[in-house]
């Protein structure tokens, strides 16, 4: 039987988030997710999609022509034919980038995919769904991502941080501002402040585009 996904959109933009930030990018946007995250920027992705065969996304993929391909929801993890579909990607020599909210296990996912962990601060309403066992997984090709939405969102992410040493164990750790929650400006200054060895995430595309933009 053909594999397929519930898929929302297939575009190609300019990635906007962690160390890939500013290359072309083409983006897999699959349907679904169960965390209601207070800053969500995606709720769409929640309900629309239709399913789509894996040899048809791939040939959709291979038609915008642009090698990084980032995975990415919803939460891309809920659809276990995911799993195959990053496979195939790698296999055709894909850089292959997975977004994921940190609640769903990462041990599955393919060697060799850039695994982008979100953990979730107490702003976004949803950190206790983190599945922590994830931060054991992670090599010098992932990379982690802490979305602050206050001081005390930073505080949280700051010790976790220090708690899991993700500065060693992953290849990057990214501090991003919650959009119209957090200036800048102030997240930089915590992280001067705090010597953090971590790094300033802005989404990129929110500033080359509208905010609310899609396909961006």
């Amino acid at each position: 039987m053909s594999l397929a996904l519930t898929i929302t959109e297939i575009y190609a933009s300019i990635q906007g988030e962690s160390s890939f930030a500013g290359q072309p990018c083409t983006f897999v946007r699959l349907t679904a997710c169960d965390l209601r995250c207070t800053w969500c920027d995606t709720v769409y992705a929640f309900t629309e999609g239709r399913k789509q065969l894996l040899d048809d996304i791939l040939a959709e993929v291979r038609q915008l022509g642009v090698p990084l391909v980032e995975i990415t929801g919803g939460e891309p993890l809920l659809q276990k034919n995911v799993l195959p579909l990053m496979q195939r990607l790698l296999d055709e020599a894909h850089t292959v980038l997975l977004e994921t909210g940190g609640h769903v296990s990462i041990a599955d996912v393919p060697v060799g995919v850039h695994r982008i962990v979100d953990v979730k601060c107490p702003g976004s309403g949803e950190s206790g769904r983190m599945h922590w066992a994830n931060l054991d997984l992670l090599t010098p090709r992932d990379e982690v991502k802490f979305v602050i939405a206050d001081r005390d969102d930073f505080e949280y992410a700051r010790e976790v941080t220090a708690t899991h040493d993700l500065a060693h164990r992953c290849g990057a750790v990214h501090f991003s501002p919650a959009w119209n929650r957090v200036a800048p400006a102030d997240l930089a200054a915590w992280i001067l402040e705090s010597r953090l060895p971590v790094r300033l995430q802005l989404q990129q595309h929110k500033y080359i585009w509208e905010p609310a933009a899609r396909r961006v």
